[in-house]
């Protein structure tokens, strides 16, 4: 079994959507998905915390 299919096995659609960028030769474009997701989980968690205030001070 390859890395991919494993990848895609273990990560369900984000493993898929990495495997698509790393057979199309994408691979740079990695990092960037990757800091686009943490920014996402960033202001999901704190909507519902009191970081509310210091996060929007970072944008």
């Amino acid at each position: 079994m390859s890395l991919i299919t494993k990848m895609q096995d273990r990560f369900g659609i984000f493993g898929e959507l990495l495997a698509f960028l790393w057979a199309r030769k994408l691979w740079w474009m990695i990092p960037m998905i990757l800091v686009l997701v943490l920014f996402a989980f960033l202001l999901i968690f704190a909507q519902s915390s009191g970081l509310a205030p210091f996060v929007y001070t970072l944008f």
